[in-house]
């Protein structure tokens, strides 16, 4: 078998991203999460709940399952990682956390519009969901062994960018074909394909047997041109992958910017995870925008995350990743509290006239700002994390990394929850995120820009 070059590896690891995309993009934040949204909305409102309560309602059941998927993934991911570190061998996880991804979301084409089985909706979402994540945590881990040091933020942010550009056409496939609008047509003004039934939702439902088969399809070149690691010869346990953990997680004490930096990288992704899976959930509630107009406001966000994500690829080579990742997150901050002092009545505090298209403009103008400065955050994360990893240990440095981004993965939907309680409006539910983020920009003092391996 001939060797398989660098190129064709890197190619291979950016089709990951490609074929995972649309996870993110079709079901946590555009199409299934706006229209978990509005069915439990409705289904709560059925109930005799208030408008705006029901609405909040909805809005919390959506936070509690976040909070309890981010606790699953948070708690696994550095014990999935050091299982692999000990064998060696990356390939039969991602095989697994594969399946997990197709299963969850092919369930999704089960759910019940009128709000029949919303638990299962997020069951089924979740499931998938956590192999999504899983899987992300042994890719990211392949990272370091495509390029030296300098080379990784190119190589990461072109992934992103990659990625994104997958996710745009997946969205705009669907809302050409599949999505019904309220006059139970699609974008191009045709019935859903297929024979689809636009008063059962099915085109819109259709988004996770889409999803599915776009992975499965997708992955075929990550599969053939990325190479497994060489095996260790050692056996993987759970109780050594425990004992390597706790080990790691020790040696943090000695090595300040490492610890620094995940802390710092737990709470400002944390934010951004929280802003992907309520913005949709935001329109839809706050703005009442149907999901094909969310479906357009992402295929412009996921559009600005992929070129932004190469420019800040750029970016992060000539300066390196700490500059990139304190200008994205200073940007999304400002977009936040944006965000949050809008509605459809007021601006800031200053009232809009009735009716006004202000509201839409400026959150298509957010829409933008957090789809590209969210790619940058992310593609210039992993590059930094590169610049703190031991090569010889890298699935189980990020899946110290998977941790750090999911072990407060909860706390963003949960404070998210019980600021919407407080208050009782969804729009102000999303105030915590902002203090996420500056928390997270506040660590961030004590990181070495340029790590510490050296």
């Amino acid at each position: 078998m001939s060797e398989i070059s660098t190129r064709k590896r890197i190619w291979g690891w950016w089709f990951f991203d490609w074929a995972s995309q649309p996870y993110h993009t079709l079901l946590v934040t555009f199409v299934f999460g706006p229209f978990f949204a509005a069915v439990a909305s409705q289904a709560f409102l059925d109930q005799g709940l208030e408008p705006e309560a029901a609405k909040a309602q909805a809005q919390t059941m959506w936070s509690m399952g976040m909070t309890i998927i981010g606790l699953l993934i948070g708690f696994g991911a550095p014990f999935m990682g050091a299982m692999a570190d000990i064998s060696g061998r990356k390939r039969p996880w991602l095989i697994g956390f594969s399946l997990m991804y197709v299963l969850g979301a092919w369930g999704i084409w089960y759910s019940d519009a009128a709000g029949g089985n919303l638990w299962w909706m997020l069951v089924t979402f979740g499931f998938g969901f956590i192999g999504a994540e899983f899987a992300l945590i042994f890719a990211n881990s392949q990272l370091p062994g495509l390029g030296d040091k300098d080379d990784v933020g190119a190589i990461s942010g072109s992934g992103f960018a990659f990625g994104y550009l997958g996710g745009v056409l997946a969205l705009f496939i669907m809302l050409l074909l599949f999505v019904e609008q309220g006059s139970g047509k699609t974008l191009a003004g045709i019935a859903p394909i297929m024979g689809l039934d636009a008063e059962t939702r099915e085109g819109t439902r259709a988004v996770g047997p889409f999803t599915a088969l776009w992975f499965a399809i997708f992955m075929v070149p990550y599969f053939l041109w990325v190479k497994d690691d060489a095996r260790t010869g050692q056996r993987s346990t759970f109780g050594a992958a425990v004992e390597l953990v706790v080990t790691s997680v020790k040696a943090l004490r000695l090595r300040k910017s490492l610890a620094s930096y995940l802390g710092s990288s737990m709470l400002y992704r944390d934010a951004l995870n929280g802003l992907y899976s309520f913005g949709g959930v935001y329109a839809a509630l706050v703005l009442g925008w149907e999901i094909t107009l969310i479906g357009i406001f992402g295929i412009i966000s996921a559009i600005a995350a992929a070129a932004f994500s190469w420019v800040g690829g750029i970016a992060d080579k000539r300066f390196g990743p700490k500059p990139v990742i304190i200008a994205a997150i200073l940007v999304l901050t400002l977009v936040c509290i944006t965000v949050v002092n809008m509605s459809r009545e007021s601006l800031f505090g200053l009232p809009l006239t009735q009716g006004s298209s202000l509201p839409d403009a400026i959150f298509f103008g957010c829409g933008m700002l957090i789809g590209g400065f969210g790619g940058i955050l992310q593609a210039a994360s992993r590059s930094l994390m590169v610049r703190h990893t031991d090569p010889q240990k890298a699935t189980e440095s990020f899946g110290l990394y998977g941790l750090s981004g999911r072990a407060t993965a909860f706390l963003a939907p949960m404070l998210i929850g019980l600021a919407t309680l407080w208050t009782g409006s969804a729009r102000l539910g999303i105030t915590p995120v902002i203090f996420l983020f500056l928390l997270g920009l506040l660590l961030l003092r004590w990181v070495k820009a340029e790590g510490d391996q050296g």
